[in-house]
């Protein structure tokens, strides 16, 4: 029996079959080690080396074999512990370390963007792949020593395809901390209605749309909220409030105005769907009242602390140095 109480069959593949042990090797190889030596010294970089491998699994390996299962990540990353010679030692601790993960991917900053187009009365919004996902602005978690704004060039142009780069001012963004996160949004105004958006990359983005400002307020305050419009909105309604004193601050050179009755203006759309998503982010909960934005995330307190683990690398080596001799 494989982790997670997930089974492998074998006898013939058949459809939703789970990765063979060959692909999971080469993800391992290809992944996790080989990686310079300072992304082997702690839980926390090898699980984001995992998430690449799960990544390239669902965009790759599962659309060019339809026999292969869609795997949560934490699914996969239980497979890949109990796959891989160097990771199998710490199957044992697989909740805590799942655990510790999550709670630490919600320290790290975001970056993004708020797209106005030429009126300002609009802005772009994107939804997630997974049936029921919210409306947000595009945004994602920082790399290791990448810059805010180079963040934000990067999540925009993966999620919309739009590089923002030469538009991008680097005065111009509204930031928020929620829970223990860091969220900054570059303003970029005065994109052109009709310009093309598609996502780069793959499940991770089912729809772009232009959105009217006025529709998006929320009804409550909370952080995960619902327009007037009743539209499910994810970390927007926090920058509403800044965004629009921005807006007056710095009104827009055109005087047309849209159109009061039109709704959002679906731009992209992906072709099929999938319910099943893979997204492991959190929910959080609502948000204090008063000035202070303060919602706490849910569940997500970390397990026992690894935070001063570091790998035996020289074992992981000797692992690789037999898997070349091997071969």
């Amino acid at each position: 029996m494989a982790a997670g109480g997930l089974h492998r069959s074998s006898s013939t593949p058949m459809r939703n079959s789970l990765p063979p042990q060959e692909l999971l090797d080469d993800l391992c190889s290809r992944f996790v080690l080989n990686v310079p030596k300072e992304d082997l010294e702690s839980f926390e970089r090898i699980l984001f080396l995992l998430e690449q491998a799960h990544w390239f699994y669902e965009d790759n390996s599962v659309e060019q074999n339809p026999s292969l299962k869609s795997l949560t990540f934490k699914e996969f990353t239980s497979l890949m512990f109990n796959s891989c010679a160097a990771l199998r030692p710490y199957i044992a601790h697989i909740d805590d370390i799942y655990k510790d993960f999550t709670s630490y991917k919600f320290r790290v900053p975001v970056t993004g963007a708020i797209i106005l187009d030429e009126s300002y009365e609009r802005c772009l919004l994107v939804k997630g792949w997974k049936a029921g996902s919210s409306w947000s602005f595009p945004r994602g978690k920082k790399s290791k020593d990448e810059e805010d704004h180079s963040c934000a060039v990067r999540e925009v142009l993966e999620e919309t395809g739009f590089d923002v780069s030469k538009l991008l001012k680097l005065d111009d963004f509204l930031e928020v901390v929620i829970g223990q996160q860091r969220v900054r949004l570059y303003i970029i105004a005065g994109v052109k209605e009709d310009t093309a958006f598609a996502p780069l990359t793959k499940k991770e983005i089912s729809e772009i749309s232009w959105h009217r400002l006025d529709e998006l307020y929320p009804v409550g305050d909370e952080a995960i909220s619902r327009g007037v419009n009743g539209l499910k909105l994810y970390m927007v309604a926090p920058f509403l409030v800044s965004l629009k004193a921005w807006i007056s601050a710095h009104p827009p050179p055109t005087t047309q105005k849209q159109d009061s009755s039109a709704r959002g203006t679906c731009v992209w759309k992906a072709k099929n769907n999938s319910a099943g998503g893979t997204s492991t982010e959190t929910p959080l909960v609502q948000a204090g009242t008063g000035s202070g934005l303060e919602p706490q995330i849910a569940d997500t307190a970390p397990g026992k602390s690894f935070r001063n683990f570091r790998f035996d690398t020289a074992s992981i080596f000797q692992s690789m140095e037999a898997a070349f001799s091997a071969n």
